[in-house]
């Protein structure tokens, strides 16, 4: 499995995030406390976008940056943490299930100004794989580069009309996945956690077939953090519309993580945040 965060807010440096806290997702790359595996070393991925998205002439798409090798000890991304700034950013470290380990297998995944990330598997891929690769939108499908569940998973999202309607998208593609994998005999086939974002907004979906999904945590609100450490330096900098969503906690500031409910979906815009109940719909594309 793998490990992840999201984050939407005020711009920041990437590396307060990547790099600084006590259990940093750079921490969690060789040490991680909730996932399947303790080390995540198949390789990584951060998108961002720029700190002037929503300006005119900003770039449309977001930044990517993709490597083969373990995190911790890529010079070239802690490079890049030290100096990129954006106020919407998604990083990922890779525990492959089976898939090679190549650039275009890393996370996030990218089509236009779409970003999406994941963490889980879809059980017995291989038997599933030609189904659902024949499902993907005829005008999509010469954009997947990699060869994974994962990525399989967003362009299902996308023929799903993820740009119109993001969490009927992926309920209409975890029901598609499910309603597949019933047709070949497969029990349980969905496992995942997954962010989303455009650039403006940020989703994140905690599910699985089985409902004893993989870890997911929000952060809460600066205001209420603020008001119970009021001598944190890194609170008193963040500004109130932060928000980060984490496969597991980043540090133990006591108050600082909520679990994300099993079946359910965040969705986060300037700061107004909310977690609805997520149900799978089957059906045919």
């Amino acid at each position: 499995m793998c490990r992840w965060l999201a984050y939407s807010g005020s711009p920041i440096v990437l590396e307060e995030l990547l790099y600084k806290p006590a259990h940093s997702l750079i921490d969690q790359s060789l040490h991680a406390r909730m996932g399947v595996e303790t080390t995540n070393g198949d390789g990584f991925g951060i998108g961002w976008y720029p700190a002037d998205h929503g300006e005119p002439d900003h770039v449309e798409e977001p930044a990517v940056f993709r490597g083969i090798g373990p995190a911790w000890s890529d010079r070239n991304l802690r490079e890049l943490a030290h100096c990129v700034r954006s106020p919407l950013f998604v990083a990922h470290i890779r525990a492959s299930t089976g898939t090679a380990v190549q650039e275009t297998n890393c996370h996030p995944f990218r089509f236009q100004r779409w970003l999406w990330l994941h963490n889980g598997a879809i059980h017995d891929f291989p038997r599933l794989k030609r189904d659902l690769v024949l499902a993907v939108d005829d005008s999509l499908y010469p954009s997947i580069e990699g060869s994974t569940d994962s990525e399989l998973m967003f362009y299902l999202a996308l023929t799903f009309g993820l740009r119109d309607d993001v969490p009927g998208a992926v309920e209409r593609m975890a029901g598609f996945v499910e309603t597949t994998a019933a047709r070949h005999g497969v029990a349980d086939p969905l496992q995942m956690t997954v962010a989303v974002s455009e650039g403006e907004q940020l989703w994140a979906f905690r599910y699985s077939s089985a409902h004893a999904s993989r870890s997911l945590f929000f952060s809460t609100s600066v205001q209420a953090l603020r008001a119970l450490h009021p001598d944190n330096p890194v609170l008193r900098r963040a500004s109130e519309d932060t928000r980060v969503i984490v496969s597991e906690p980043l540090g133990d500031l006591p108050g600082a993580w909520n679990p994300v409910p099993e079946s359910s979906y965040a969705v986060v815009r300037e700061g107004r945040d909310a977690i609805r109940a997520f149900r799978p719909r089957a059906g045919a594309v």
